[in-house]
């Protein structure tokens, strides 16, 4: 395991809202996945994914963030 992985491990253990963030992470993730496997989405379908993607992305930067801050 690196460095990064450890640091972000420990930070998972020990801080409630990187925890939060990494929950809200994986659901978004899981969706994605169910709608993936879906083969075929409705218009409501595609749009609820392209948010999941957006709120996806932003809870890695804050997350990242996050990481950064305790890091340094």
């Amino acid at each position: 395991m690196s460095s990064l992985e450890e640091r972000r491990e420990e930070l998972a253990q020990q801080d409630p809202e990187f925890q939060r963030l990494q929950e809200q992470h994986r659901d978004r993730e899981r969706r994605l996945r169910e709608l993936a496997d879906k083969g075929w989405l409705t218009d409501d379908e595609a749009q609820e994914e392209k948010r999941l993607k957006k709120e996806k992305l932003r809870l890695k930067d804050q997350m990242e963030s996050l990481l950064r801050r305790r890091s340094a």
